[in-house]
Formats: C-alpha cells, sequence, structure tokens
C-alpha cells in the first residue's frame, strides 16, 4: 500500500472516530440536559420515597401530586405574567422621572446584562 493510499484509509478512520465521538458526546450531552430541564425530579422523587419508606403506589400518587402541583403553579405564573408586566411598566415610568436620560440608558444596560447573566427579570429593575 503506497503513503497515499494509507494517508486516505488513515483519515477515513479518523473521520469515523470523530464521527462516533461526537454522537456519544451528543448522546450524554442530551441525557445531562433532560435531567437537568426536569430539574432531576425523577432523583428527587427517588430520594423522598427512600427516605418516607414509600410503597410503590405512595410514590406513584406523590408523582402525580407534584406533577399536578407544578402545572397549576405554571398556569399561576402564566395568569399573573401581564399584572407583573404592568407593574413593572409603572416602575420604569417612575424610575425614569428620577433618573437623567444616561442614568437611565445606563439602568436599561445594567438591567440587559443581568438578564444575559441568567437572572431574568425580577422586580422594578426587571
Amino acid at each position: 500500500m503506497d503513503n497515499v493510499a494509507k494517508n486516505r484509509w488513515q483519515v477515513r478512520i479518523a473521520a469515523v472516530i470523530i464521527f462516533v465521538l461526537g454522537f456519544t458526546a451528543g448522546i450524554l450531552a442530551l441525557n445531562v440536559y433532560r435531567g437537568w430541564a426536569r430539574g432531576g425530579q425523577g432523583n428527587r422523587i427517588d430520594e423522598l420515597a427512600d427516605r418516607l419508606q414509600l410503597t410503590a403506589d405512595q410514590k406513584t400518587k406523590v408523582q402525580e401530586i407534584f406533577s399536578d402541583t407544578r402545572e397549576q403553579l405554571r398556569a399561576a405564573r402564566q395568569e399573573m405574567e401581564p399584572r407583573m408586566a404592568e407593574i413593572r411598566r409603572q416602575a420604569d415610568g417612575r424610575l425614569q422621572t428620577v433618573l437623567t436620560p444616561e442614568q437611565w440608558q445606563k439602568f436599561q444596560r445594567l438591567r440587559e446584562e443581568r438578564q444575559r447573566r441568567g437572572r431574568g427579570p425580577r422586580g422594578p429593575d426587571r
């Protein structure tokens, strides 16, 4: 086998290895993300079941209660969001009467930085 053919095979093998490693890393990352997105809820339920020595039936019912509660809280947040947005708008209006235009612009930049860092909208400084 000449060097050119050998190099081609080496490149092909390297590409396959990179593909397999990327695929594996993607699957692992997806599993980690799913666990994070669920908030580790499954692990918390299992830990709670172990600590309280729940029966299988109790564990199922507890899971249902937590799931229902989570949905109710999500719905309540959605219902409250328009009112919260209005309160934030009012606070912004009041702040604008106190701050100079330069301070207001700086305040808005600080707010945006805070949101980018993942703190999200909170209070009047949303």
